[in-house]
């Protein structure tokens, strides 16, 4: 069976499920200035109406901000990291509600603001790969690993992206929340996926940066949930991952490997 081979283990597995989004490409170089336009757009509009938010701007996506405005960071647990766009639109036009608009026409200016701001993402297309990712989808291409993307953003945008970071070619399948009725961290987009690569959950890994994907993992039953922890505290939300790493380099995926399982590991320890 191919694996994935790190400093001190080997994990076993025929297939590969990836998160997108601060998985495969930096999550702050694609989607920061996105949050911010939005984000400012809707405060704007606030303060034209002679009213403000109900919380600090920034915290109705989770942005961090430096002394000059800028972003800076993001919560890793909150709606700009998990969230669906259509879970933003309703954080965001709530907040237009509330100072008295309408709630189909708060929907609508929020929707106005996104195409705004996705004008801009559209014009730079900053996607930049997690270090050490192209070669590691090389080398599972070589390994016979099958793999897939299960992520939050439609699929549409998952492909756009992916063809910006030119990996497309790679991956068997991709999950967008589109294709499903539950979203993370419901299994069914893992699901969805492992049947489209044809493998089974006790022969699949799942790699993500949130603890949704590791809860996702873990509820459809895969072999192990890996976290990627790009900066150095987002260790810290991925409880339920059973390894955490910092980048691909760090694995190497192999053809064929003797090995013990996780379970047979687990016990030694």
């Amino acid at each position: 069976m191919p694996a994935i081979r790190t400093e001190d283990r080997i994990f076993p597995c025929r297939g590969i499920l990836f998160d997108k989004d601060g998985t495969l490409l930096d999550f702050m170089a694609l989607w920061s200035d996105w949050a911010l336009t939005l984000t400012r757009l809707v405060e704007g509009q606030l303060t034209v109406m002679g009213a403000a938010a109900t919380v600090p701007a920034e915290n109705l996506l989770g942005l961090m901000l430096d002394i000059d405005g800028q972003m800076k960071g993001y919560d890793k647990t909150g709606p700009l990291a998990m969230g669906t766009e259509e879970e933003v639109t309703a954080i965001l036009a709530w907040q237009l509600y509330v100072a008295g608009v309408p709630w189909n026409e708060a929907l609508l200016q929020i929707r106005s603001f996104n195409t705004i701001a996705m004008q801009k993402l559209e014009e730079k297309r900053n996607a930049v790969p997690i270090r050490g990712l192209h070669g590691f989808l090389t080398r599972c291409e070589a390994a016979g690993i099958r793999l897939g993307v299960v992520t939050s953003d439609t699929t549409e945008g998952a492909v756009k992206h992916m063809d910006w970071l030119g990996i497309r070619k790679y991956f068997g399948s991709i999950v967008g929340r589109d294709r499903v009725i539950n979203g993370k961290p419901d299994p069914e987009m893992a699901e969805l996926a492992m049947g489209e690569l044809g493998i089974q959950a006790e022969d699949c890994l799942m790699i993500g940066d949130s603890n949704a994907d590791m809860m996702m993992g873990k509820l459809a039953g895969l072999y192990g949930t890996i976290g990627i922890a790009s900066e150095p505290d987002a260790a810290h939300y991925l409880v339920d991952a059973d390894w955490i790493i910092p980048d691909y380099t760090v694995m190497e995926p192999i053809a064929y490997a003797d090995h013990i399982t996780l379970k047979e590991d687990k016990q030694r320890e």
